[in-house]
């Protein structure tokens, strides 16, 4: 039988994992013990594959899952839940809004400047506590179980990868929303992000069709470093049984589907 193409998320005390249909999260209690759960997905964005549209809808499937992990485990420790994060988060969008009013910099610089202040609350929180940990031992169990071997904390199919040609795609996106009548610049600029994310999404696919090609490896670049130095450290064999509980939870809900259909 194929194997199936997972997704993930680092938690504060544990890791989730998606698949095409289902989803399981196992995080570690307080008190030591290893809490799983799991669902069949509402939202099923791989029936849809039209191109940009593709993009968009994965990433409203994989923030759909996020209540629900609430419900079933109320222990677990989201990502943008700690104060200081959610501080970050403030000051960039204050900050942010202060560059594209600014004056001193040519269009395309101040979007791509604003792009990366707006990423800054992503990284602090996943250098926070035992995030970046639990980041790795996601990518460690699953490409594990994709590659058939052990494997490193570094993962190609990583958001990370998404970085790079989101902020050019943003900042061409808003470059050209900016230039529109101003009672039309607010929804150019949402269909902007919109569209940026989708194209991000495409050009990372043919990333990861090709990539022995030297234009992958070079998108590849900053965000293979920025999992290497910054998003990832090595998990301890705590935190790697508890990732592989949510994959073995996950793969266990997706053969039942299969077998169902």
């Amino acid at each position: 039988m194929s194997k199936l193409r997972l997704g993930g998320m680092a938690l504060g005390n544990g890791v989730l994992v998606h698949g095409p249909t289902s989803w399981a999260c196992a995080i570690r209690t307080d008190s030591g013990e290893i809490k799983v759960a799991g669902a069949r997905k509402r939202l099923l964005a791989p029936r849809v594959q039209q191109p940009l549209l593709r993009g968009p809808l994965r990433l409203a499937e994989s923030f759909a899952i996020i209540p629900a992990v609430r419900r079933k485990l109320p222990e677990a420790r989201l990502p943008f839940e700690r104060p200081v994060v959610l501080a970050a988060t403030l000051a960039s969008a204050l900050t942010v809004q202060a560059v594209r009013r600014s004056n001193r910099l040519g269009d395309a610089a101040r979007e791509l400047l604003s792009g990366a202040l707006a990423l800054a609350p992503a990284v602090l929180a996943l250098r926070g506590g035992e995030l970046a940990a639990y980041h790795g031992a996601e990518h460690v169990s699953i490409g594990t179980y994709e590659h058939g071997e052990k494997r490193a904390k570094e993962h190609e199919r990583c958001g990370s990868h998404l970085i790079g040609p989101l902020l050019a795609a943003s900042a061409a996106g808003n470059v050209l929303a900016s230039r529109a009548p101003a009672r039309l610049r607010r929804p150019a600029r949402v269909a902007s992000s919109l569209g940026a994310v989708g194209v991000a999404v495409e050009v990372f696919g043919w990333m990861t069709r090709n990539s022995g090609h030297p234009l992958a490896k070079a998108l590849a670049r900053p965000g293979h470093e920025l999992q290497h130095r910054l998003a990832t450290t090595e998990p301890s064999p705590e935190q790697l049984e508890v990732a592989e509980a949510a994959l073995a939870a996950c793969l266990e809900l997706e053969d039942g589907d299969r077998a169902d259909n």
